[in-house]
């Protein structure tokens, strides 16, 4: 297969000349967005508005600098995300479409209207063919995401307490998926409690919204209601003392294979275009109410046609980075016990797995991890 190409800049700017957000225009010109007919297009840009709490999230303004050149190009965008299925304040349309206007995102600032991309309830969503499929035949997506012509990523590429980083795959496959996409995602991770290991302190349990951890009074520790459970790993990455794991070891494997999937779906057949910004890199997912410090330094802007290849890209400049002081890898990377695994997200969560995605995303076609990085200077751009 031919390498992709995956265009990059940093985050340096000129005294008196453009800010970061014509910068990001100007890159994803160069990466060829304009080859894309978007004249009288209806145009998704699927990004994360931040739980409340958060504010490790991508500013408005890299999404107001996407859409306004959308608009340019003919397009008609609109900034899109589907509903959580864990408790939060974006687990319906109403308190998502509020959360996002509270972090800065309205129609006025980011110049187009936000959707949410499976309704009111996360129930409007269409069942999608995954061509090569093996985990998901039928990926059941937000309506409004499969009902555009056109489809961009905007990812803010950080780490995540599962599956080691959240780059341009989860953001698409996790992100697009419906309220019951994304509980058949998880669906292979049913926890446990290391009993032992329980400090009975309940913070897992303010994670789940489904009755899946009861605390025993008597005992003082968690325990896990199989029935209610649906296996979404919140409660695994709320505790700090180890003490839930997935009774399937390769849970995280499995998860990370179906959104390579789920992906595949919502990209499959129509025009598609993505964007990563490897910035504020925080050790775990914006869906949490609050972000730790940077793991890594403020890396650039990355563009692609490929979704593969921009996470491949993306990681590797991940790994070649210095770890930041003061933060979790550094105080990982500090501890008498340490374990080196050579990889910066699996130094900050250890329990975490990212390769699986990848390997599985390019057997099943979605890409290439085979790219060639076009480097486009500050001064040139």
């Amino acid at each position: 297969m031919e390498k992709s190409k995956v265009y990059f800049t940093d985050f340096r700017t000129i005294a008196f000349g453009d800010g970061l957000p014509t910068k990001l225009k100007k890159l994803i010109r160069k990466a060829g967005i304009d080859q894309i007919d978007m004249e009288g297009k209806f145009v998704a840009i699927k990004l994360h508005f931040g739980e409340l709490g958060n504010i490790s999230y991508l500013r408005p303004n890299y999404a107001r600098a996407v859409a306004d050149l959308v608009k340019e190009l003919g397009g008609k965008p609109f900034l899109t995300d589907c509903n959580t299925m864990y408790p939060g304040s974006r687990k319906n349309a109403l308190e998502h479409l509020e959360c996002a206007w509270e972090n800065g995102f309205t129609p006025l600032t980011v110049g187009c209207p936000i959707l949410i991309g499976d309704g009111l309830k996360g129930t409007d969503d269409v069942t999608v063919p995954v061509e090569g499929g093996e985990y998901v035949k039928e990926a059941k997506i937000g309506r409004a995401v499969m009902d555009a012509d056109v489809f961009i990523s905007l990812t803010h590429f950080k780490g995540h307490e599962m599956t080691g980083f959240g780059g341009a795959i989860k953001n698409i496959g996790m992100g697009c998926g419906s309220r019951a996409g994304k509980t058949e995602q998880h669906s292979n991770g049913t926890p446990h409690i290391r009993t032992s290991l329980c400090r009975g302190c309940r913070r897992c349990q303010k994670e789940c919204a489904n009755g899946g951890l009861v605390f025993d009074d008597a005992t003082r520790k968690m325990t896990v209601n199989l029935h209610n459970c649906v296996g979404c790993g919140r409660c695994l990455g709320a505790c700090n003392f180890d003490a839930i794991a997935f009774k399937d070891s390769n849970a995280t494997e499995i998860l990370n294979r179906k959104m390579a999937e789920y992906t595949k779906a919502v990209v499959d057949g129509r025009p598609h275009f993505h964007i990563s910004l490897v910035v504020d890199v925080s050790p775990n997912c914006d869906c949490h109410g609050e972000n730790d410090a940077p793991i890594l330094p403020n890396i650039g802007m990355f563009a692609s046609f490929d979704p593969l290849a921009l996470d491949q890209a993306c990681v590797d400049a991940c790994l070649a980075a210095k770890p930041m002081p003061n933060s979790q890898l550094s105080d990982h990377i500090a501890a008498p016990d340490f374990v080196d695994h050579h990889d910066h997200f699996r130094n900050s969560t250890p329990e975490s797995e990212w390769k699986t995605c990848l390997e599985h995303a390019e057997k099943i076609g979605l890409g290439s991890r085979e790219y060639e990085l076009i480097v486009l200077d500050h001064k040139k751009l």
